[in-house]
């Protein structure tokens, strides 16, 4: 089928791929300096033209007014998907990557694009692929299982029903139901198990530590790992206004994170007051070994995923670290946690 068969903005074109800045530095697309190399290869379907969702966060919604070629603060430029693939097996090959995620828009014909793509890159290469994309019927999922992909992440992105519903479901002209979304992560966990299923948690939608946490442990015993990220401001979205969270709330959700999905505590053993952590419900010294091992603050996502300066500017503050943090980092994240 020719692509001008089908109107402008609604071509499914596996020809073209976005790639993130930092991916596309790394396969030698493009000439640049990296401060952290990512570990990942992210890609970005390529569509002219926006999502049909409308995510009060996200530069890709149908509404947005910035620009359309970022996701959160980074720019995904678009390039043959043929080159792209070929850098991607020899990178592989090289051990200098450990997984290729795929981002993917919603329109309609989102699923053909994707198993595309994975064709593509299984036709040179057995890196491990995930691929994060809007809810999908049980047999489709069956279908990216069975085409070559490993894992599948469907974000929540908000804690709470109402939260959900204000960022991206009806109340944001949106097509997604936090009910849907439970759904179709549950479908997920009987197709590609229990620790192959992640969602993403935005911290900073307007969430209470409580609220966020206790999502967390609920997403934790349905067997689907909780990424989490921080609220990035970008121009031309519904929420460009709002702040990112602070981070002391960040530092002490992302150790709750830990321990739930490290199963050192439950929701049930932490305390809080007004809805802010108070205690982790760990004795200290544990506690103080996992904060001083830096793990919690470093990128949380699918096995091998660091994200590199997704949510910050290389500058900081760094919400997630692409690498151990160093030990005046720790410190500091010390400090901030009220453990000096």
């Amino acid at each position: 089928m020719r692509k001008t068969e089908k109107p402008e903005g609604e071509t499914f074109s596996h020809g073209m791929v976005r790639v993130s800045l930092g991916s596309a530095i790394l396969l030698g697309l493009m000439r640049g300096r990296l401060d952290a190399e990512p570990t990942t290869i992210y890609l970005l379907t390529y569509r002219r033209g926006r999502c049909t969702a409308n995510c009060g966060f996200c530069p890709q919604a149908r509404g947005c007014t910035g620009r359309a070629d970022m996701l959160s603060r980074v720019v995904w430029p678009p390039f043959p998907a043929a080159n792209v693939i070929e850098r991607i097996g020899k990178a592989y090959i090289d051990g200098r990557v450990k997984r290729v995620c795929i981002q993917a828009l919603n329109h309609p014909d989102i699923l053909e694009e994707i198993i595309s793509l994975v064709r593509m890159i299984r036709l040179t290469s057995s890196v491990p692929i995930s691929v994060s994309c809007q809810p999908l019927q049980k047999e489709e999922m069956v279908r990216l299982r069975e085409t070559g992909v490993n894992r599948v992440s469907i974000a929540l992105d908000a804690s709470t029903r109402d939260i959900f519903n204000e960022v991206k479901g009806t109340s944001a002209g949106g097509p997604y139901t936090w009910d849907g979304h439970m759904r179709a992560l549950k479908d997920a966990v009987e197709v590609f198990g229990e620790g192959s299923v992640t969602t993403h948690l935005i911290v900073g939608l307007g969430e209470s530590e409580e609220e966020a946490v206790r999502t967390i442990q609920l997403c934790h015993d349905m067997g689907v790992y909780p990424a989490l990220f921080a609220f990035t401001p970008i121009p031309g979205t519904r929420m460009a206004k709002r702040p990112s969270p602070p981070l002391e709330k960040y530092r002490r959700i992302q150790v709750a994170q830990y321990l739930i999905t490290h199963n050192l505590a439950r929701y049930a053993d932490m305390t809080f007051e007004e809805g802010r952590l108070r205690d982790f419900g760990v004795p200290r010294n544990l506690l103080l070994k996992i904060v001083e091992s830096g793990r919690p603050f470093m990128t949380t996502g699918c096995p091998g995923c660091n994200r590199p300066y997704y949510n910050e500017r290389p500058g900081g503050p760094l919400y997630n670290y692409p690498r151990k943090p160093k030990l005046e980092e720790v410190t500091e994240i010390k400090r901030q946690l009220g453990l000096q």
